[in-house]
């Protein structure tokens, strides 16, 4: 009897601890349980879909998000024109179409100029010194208060590096040369190409190669050999110029809508920004391994002439540049921190890398 009634003590004992609510976490074998509630998301972006790099992080990032939860939320990708057009990713996400949206902030610079830092600004920083102010600079708390207006949680996920000054159907061998030229170009890259005499045009990277093909434009930039390549833009313009200027290390972000983010447990929120945060570090590592692989490919075998943007234009170019981030220093109390934030950690930052990034490259 009395092992009988320790036995019963012992069962009971296990079924309260496993209690009604509760659900196992691993069924018989070691396989993860199936999850009792599944959150699903749509996810829209600027980039076409399947583009190398652009094109597929969102994709990953889903799949990140999908295994990290163990299916517990789940986020169907679009690209761009699928659900909304490339340009329209902010606000549908601000509305609520679309839960997350992937893209660059200086794509929403008509609506908030300023958000335009939070991407790239012409001669400022690299990716790593991007990634520098963002996460531990601040620049993160001054993204999320200029985004909260809008109902977006906005957070970096991806970086290019420094790109390409773009694809050019005339040469340029002065600032004359600049007067008059139609370019595709964003941000404040596009506001001092105007500034110089340029016609800075905005669209998106699925009507580029027809706009130039047909004469629309007579230039464009869009990101470096290794997407360069895969759009096929070597075959409608021949010189390819360098260097980046205007985009030296672009910072990609993830938006997340207000209320579908304030929805999600505090570890699905942390799912969320560490795959971001993955997919940020993988991208700049995907470009750095296969950018000169697809310059050798557009030299070597498709002919593209290579060229550097002649020092007085690069001179003007910057010059320009603090021109017009001063203006927008003024536009509001935020813009006022947020530009003051990033050119105090520039200038602290280019201090040390003269004595370490740049000091040992120039020695390698």
């Amino acid at each position: 009897m009395a092992r009988l009634l320790g036995l019963l003590v012992v069962v009971s004992t296990m079924l309260v601890g496993c209690g009604k609510d509760e659900q196992p976490t691993a069924s018989v074998g070691g396989t993860a349980a199936q999850p009792s509630e599944v959150i699903h998301w749509k996810l829209i972006t600027t980039w076409p879909k399947n583009l190398p790099a652009l094109g597929i992080a969102p994709e990953n990032l889903a799949k990140r998000v999908d295994v990290m939860s163990n299916g517990r939320l789940k986020i169907k990708v679009y690209g761009a024109g699928e659900l909304v057009p490339a340009f329209g990713v902010f606000d549908a996400v601000a509305q609520g179409t679309a839960q997350m949206g992937h893209g660059a902030s200086y794509y929403w610079r008509g609506k908030i100029p300023v958000a335009a830092v939070f991407s790239t600004v012409p001669f400022g920083l690299t990716a790593q010194e991007m990634n520098g102010w963002l996460l531990f600079g601040g620049g993160m708390e001054l993204w999320r208060e200029l985004y909260a207006p809008f109902g977006l949680v906005p957070m970096v996920s991806g970086n290019t590096g420094v790109q390409m000054a773009g694809w050019f159907n005339k040469e340029v061998n002065s600032l004359a040369d600049i007067k008059g030229l139609k370019m595709r170009i964003p941000g404040l890259g596009g506001e001092v190409f105007q500034r110089a005499g340029g016609v800075a045009v905005a669209m998106p990277a699925s009507e580029m190669f027809t706009a130039l093909q047909t004469g629309a434009i007579d230039a464009t930039e869009w990101v470096g050999p290794y997407n360069d390549l895969a759009l096929g833009l070597y075959t409608v313009a021949k010189y390819y110029y360098y260097p980046g200027w205007h985009e030296p290390g672009p910072a990609l972000e993830a938006i997340v809508n207000q209320a579908a983010w304030d929805a999600l447990t505090p570890d699905l929120k942390a799912i969320v920004e560490t795959a971001s945060r993955a997919i940020n570090d993988e991208m700049l590592a995907e470009f750095t391994a296969r950018n000169n692989a697809a310059l050798k490919t557009l030299v070597e075998e498709h002919g593209v002439v290579l060229k550097r943007l002649p020092d007085d234009v690069l001179a003007e170019f910057k010059r320009l540049s603090n021109e017009v981030v001063d203006e927008l220093a003024t536009e509001s109390e935020i813009a006022g921190r947020i530009v003051a934030s990033y050119r105090a950690f520039q200038k602290d930052v280019t201090h040390y890398h003269a004595i370490s990034e740049q000091a040992y490259i120039n020695a390698r």
